[in-house]
């Protein structure tokens, strides 16, 4: 019997990567990479077959969904929506069944209005009039934004960030790819949302004494004023994402990021990783690694 074909878009980004290693491990599907450039996938270990594709370009998305049953829809920059606008009319063009979209809890926020929810809300709603099956994971941010701190915690022993005191019920991205896993292959979670959060809210400052606790050493934690930040975001990003990033920020110092849910026990089965945990399985990329007596 042949066995259905699951595609992954955003295969070398944090969530997509670990749902190629969930897919493959489980064994229940062939694993199809969607990615601008298939031998960074093959060089990196990614398992599964490897499809040269590209958001923007719709009739190569089609190609490479051919024969595909279910997808991950992964797309990261909200000044090209027609990114999800190809995925999607590809996907029906192709005949595939089932998308997993993933999305973000800001979305059930009625204040939160930035560049980035706008995008997410706008994503949401193109999969719900699609006539696809779907499936929605609403993260919070992941535990794994935190390697952004690497670098100075070597060098340093310093974090630097925005409002180190508010407070974020981050998730481990562990949870929301085995939330993927489950979605992209069991037909009973078509239709649902499922907004995934970890174990308790926590702010910076919080992370970085779990982190010092980890690594045993002190850490300090340096806050930054909000034009130290976005001098720091407009290195990397667009200024209409550095203003994006700021307005999320102060959302969350004021506590709208704190609420804990119960979508990854839904999902997934199990209560979801607590920082610590995901703090101790990556100490060596802070400098250390964790050793018990």
């Amino acid at each position: 019997m042949t066995r259905p074909v699951v595609a992954v878009t955003g295969a070398t980004g944090t969530i997509g990567r670990l749902v190629a290693h969930g897919l493959a491990a489980d064994g229940r599907a062939d694993v199809r990479l969607l990615v601008r450039d298939p031998g960074r996938a093959v060089r990196s270990g990614l398992p599964g077959h490897a499809v040269a594709a590209d958001l923007g370009e719709r009739p190569g998305l089609v190609r490479a969904l051919a024969g595909v049953e279910s997808v991950l829809a992964v797309t990261a920059d909200p000044l090209r929506p027609r990114h999800d606008e190809n995925l999607l009319a590809a996907a029906r063009a192709a005949g595939v069944r089932r998308v997993v979209k993933l999305s973000a809890l800001a979305v059930l926020d009625p204040g939160a209005d930035d560049l980035l929810t706008r995008w997410q809300r706008d994503n949401e709603e193109r999969l719900l009039a699609s006539g696809l099956e779907w499936t929605l994971l609403r993260p919070r941010a992941f535990m794994s934004n935190t390697l952004a701190w690497a670098a100075s915690v070597r060098a340093e022993g310093v974090v630097r960030g925005l409002y180190g005191s508010g407070r974020n019920a981050c998730v481990d991205p562990r949870d929301v790819a085995a939330a993927a896993v489950r979605s992209l292959l069991d037909p009973r979670c078509s239709g649902r949302s499922y907004a995934l959060s970890g174990p308790e809210p926590l702010s910076a400052r919080d992370q970085v004494s779990h982190l010092g606790e980890v690594l045993g050493r002190p850490l300090d934690y340096v806050e930054l004023t909000e034009e130290e930040a976005l001098e720091r975001w407009r290195r990397h990003w667009p200024e209409p994402m550095a203003r994006a990033l700021l307005l999320s920020a102060r959302r969350q110092r004021y506590g709208a990021k704190a609420t804990v849910t119960d979508g990854v026990r839904e999902a997934t089965g199990r209560p979801p990783g607590a920082f610590a945990d995901w703090a101790r399985a990556h100490a060596d990329v802070f400098g250390a690694a964790v050793t018990y007596a």
